[in-house]
């Protein structure tokens, strides 16, 4: 008896150290993919699309950028959840030197964000474009947005309080992202 309870104490304590190197593993991993991604140096551009979200301060960081003189067009994705009031007033009265479009994608994801862009592209002859998310989003949308516009894509960071509960939603979900962007369509 004593012998079987020290193999099953073994056992656990086997599976517990494999549970732990593999999150740690795992967390070490994602770390430059989700928590320190490759942002891009900010140059001129055609415009600026701000992906949805309910990250509210990446919407003003736009206009902010276009008001700096980084490109003279911000596209904001809006969805259902995304419209507070100031949002609204915003798309119907842009700031002025400002021309702003607010889309819906359909669908509302990344890959409806990045068909979007390619249909605004095409239609106004953008070949640089300045896209804004927050941290954990810019790897997955740039390579998702790489797959669905051809020019260039200058990722650029809004900042984002995320608490650690949050942290692994994100690692979570971003990846289950991008294995679903790797098995499904292109754009």
């Amino acid at each position: 008896m004593e012998q079987r309870k020290k193999r099953l104490v073994r056992h656990v304590a086997r599976t517990i150290i494999a549970i732990s190197v593999s999150f740690g593993a795992a967390m070490l991993g994602g770390w430059p993919v989700y928590v320190a991604p490759q942002v891009d140096a900010l140059r001129p551009a055609d415009a600026i699309l701000v992906l949805g979200g309910d990250g509210a301060r990446r919407y003003p960081l736009g206009l902010e950028l276009a008001q700096q003189g980084w490109a003279p067009t911000v596209v904001w994705s809006v969805g259902a959840g995304t419209q507070g009031e100031w949002m609204r007033k915003a798309c119907a009265s842009p700031p002025v030197g400002i021309t702003l479009r607010c889309v819906t994608a359909g669908p509302q994801t990344t890959r409806g964000e990045g068909q979007a862009l390619r249909r605004l592209a095409a239609e106004y002859g953008w070949r640089t474009v300045i896209v804004v998310t927050y941290a954990p989003h810019i790897s997955r949308a740039r390579f998702i947005l790489h797959r669905c516009f051809g020019g260039e894509i200058i990722m650029v960071e809004s900042s984002a309080r995320i608490s650690t509960i949050e942290w692994m939603k994100q690692y979570l979900y971003q990846t289950a992202g991008y294995a679903k962007a790797l098995v499904g369509p292109a754009c």
